[in-house]
């Protein structure tokens, strides 16, 4: 916990955490919103033509969304640490970011593995494997956990008022 502390008491996690312009928290927010609306964006286009959707959409070509998916994720990993970094006593004491991170881990090994199996070695013609279509389904399952996981941080100290029974939160 003291690492913690330290971590988030340093002068790159204040300057991010107070800063009152769009330049320092908010610039990092909309980031982590941009890179999360290409790595799971694009993937879900990728994992949605898998399962059958659109099949007069070549599968081939998706293939090449897969860097623009690699920069997402990148730009979503460096987003959030920071994101992570400025609230660190927070954040890692939430057991929900733990149900986050692991999604995010299982979900881009899954990626990794869709892009070898189905892009990099194709299997006959347009024919998609039964494999790949439950990894496909997996992938889009864990992107809707990490999302809904990711949004519910935000919460952490949450409460209900036990006379009233009304859901409140502290603002950060």
């Amino acid at each position: 916990m003291e690492f913690l502390i330290w971590l988030e008491s340093t002068g790159f996690s204040r300057a991010i955490r107070e800063s009152g312009s769009v330049w320092g928290y908010g610039l990092i927010l909309i980031l982590h919103g941009m890179g999360m609306g290409t790595v799971v964006g694009l993937s879900s286009v990728v994992g949605l033509r898998i399962l059958g959707f659109a099949p007069r959409i070549p599968l081939e070509p998706l293939g090449k969304l897969f860097p623009f998916i690699w920069l997402g994720f990148w730009i979503n990993f460096l987003s959030g640490s920071v994101l992570m970094i400025s609230h660190a006593t927070e954040m890692w004491t939430n057991w929900v970011i733990y149900i986050k991170l692991a999604a995010i881990v299982v979900a881009v090994a899954i990626l990794r593995t869709i892009h070898t199996q189905v892009f990099r070695n194709p299997g006959p013609g347009e024919s998609v494997q039964m494999n790949a279509k439950v990894l496909a389904g997996t992938l889009l399952f864990l992107w809707a956990v990490a999302i809904t996981a990711g949004r519910l941080t935000a919460y952490y100290g949450a409460m209900v008022d036990p006379i009233t029974g009304i859901w409140f939160t502290r603002i950060w």
